[in-house]
């Protein structure tokens, strides 16, 4: 559902997002899936009778194992999923952690569930995974029958399906190759290197080393097609404003500690990156700002803060404000939550009559054919992964780090 925030009351118009996204996420959720759903339906449904036409290929060939944060569907895996994600030192690091994480994700549930009841009872991540994953998984097995049958796989990092599930799966189906695919465009030790650094140790717990050839897509925030699929929801968003040409495009991405970033981890440039591609795309007809979203406790975060620049921003008159969540593929909390309702108050409250968000790529056929591009010249390159994946951080403090790059560096092609 394309969520805005506009220039009426704000409670009115909150209520009306709670309403229109739990009806959008109904029907995406429901056997007789509707906009989004049609298109990965139908290709799903078409995979499947090309697959009963011959019972021998049914057997996945090719697994693409589809690494992401992941989100809790619905109130029941909150918990279970701030326990993980505070429990995980490579992205949130506390003193007496194993005592600390849990006392903090017990005290955190019932106001996250407050949240995510506000957008419909759960996050649509893993929703849109699996319709992405369908509809990646069809495309290719048109343009690259040698390494066909593919099949998506899910591995979340803190949310089920989990890492360890998708490799379970993976093993039943007896799949031969495994392209690991980062979600996160843009690379960093704390999202994609904490994904591969799991994916590893469970790997290596499973007994599982030489069961897979392994190969890793670690950043893909420059690739042409993810450039094009952003630049068209934002022609799609100026569309809405009377006089798009005076429109601000703030792009926003999660914000990582300071900690993370003088480590040097490479997250900050490659979003920077991304957000120059995409103005070039678009012609750099625009005023544009990168600034950083999501920033957790007292210590310091990069930015300048998304709230603290509409603040700012506010202040100097400015009243058409489009945001582009440029390191977020899928919906979820940060874009429906965060975005649309915490930002959209505030950016009322500063003035900002024209504060709207650009809809998420999700499974927009331009994003979907872009994955299928990337993925597949990937197959064909005889590359276990990029180059930049070998090099670890100045500063890294992190073992399994250096163990998981080298598993995957090493991998036979």
């Amino acid at each position: 559902a394309r969520l805005k925030i506009a220039t009426s009351s704000y409670q009115a118009q909150r209520a009306m997002i709670r309403w229109t996204f739990g009806q959008a996420t109904a029907a995406v959720r429901g056997t007789a899936r509707t906009h989004y759903g049609a298109a990965a339906a139908a290709l799903c449904a078409r995979r499947f009778v090309a697959a009963g036409a011959d019972a021998a290929t049914s057997k996945p060939k090719t697994g693409i194992l589809m690494m992401n944060l992941g989100g809790p569907s619905n109130a029941e895996e909150v918990e279970p999923f701030l326990l993980r994600l505070f429990s995980d030192r490579e992205i949130i690091q506390l003193p007496f952690q194993d005592y600390l994480g849990p006392m903090i994700a017990k005290r955190r549930t019932p106001k996250i569930i407050e949240q995510y009841n506000e957008i419909g009872g759960g996050s649509p991540i893993r929703t849109f995974t699996e319709q992405q994953g369908e509809m990646l998984s069809a495309k290719l097995d048109e343009i690259c029958p040698e390494t066909a049958p593919h099949k998506a796989y899910i591995g979340f990092r803190y949310a089920p399906p989990l890492t360890e599930d998708a490799l379970q799966e993976m093993q039943r189906d007896g799949v031969e190759r495994v392209v690991a695919f980062t979600q996160y465009p843009q690379y960093s030790c704390s999202t994609t290197g904490s994904s591969l650094n799991e994916l590893y140790r469970q790997i290596s717990k499973a007994g599982l080393v030489d069961r897979f050839k392994w190969s890793v897509i670690d950043r893909w925030h420059t690739h042409p097609g993810l450039v094009r699929a952003f630049a068209k929801r934002v022609r799609e968003g100026l569309a809405s404003y009377d006089k798009p040409e005076d429109v601000l495009l703030m792009f926003s991405a999660h914000s990582l500690p300071m900690r993370v970033v003088d480590r040097g981890d490479r997250y900050p440039a490659e979003v920077a990156e991304t957000v120059g591609r995409v103005m070039d795309e678009l012609g750099r007809k625009n005023r544009h700002c990168l600034v950083w979203q999501s920033k957790v406790g007292p210590l310091p975060w990069l930015g300048p803060q998304t709230g603290d620049a509409l603040e700012g921003f506010g202040k100097r008159g400015i009243k058409d404000i489009l945001v582009i969540p440029i390191a977020f593929t899928s919906d979820h909390i940060e874009t429906l939550f965060e975005i649309d309702l915490e930002y959209g108050e505030l950016a009322e409250k500063h003035g900002i009559t024209g504060f709207r968000r650009c809809e998420s790529l999700n499974t927009d056929p331009v994003f979907i054919d872009a994955m299928a591009d990337l993925v597949s010249h990937h197959l064909q390159s005889g590359d276990a992964c990029s180059r930049q994946m070998g090099l670890r951080c100045p500063s890294c403090v992190n073992d399994d780090c250096g163990r998981a790059k080298q598993f995957f560096a090493a991998q036979p092609m």
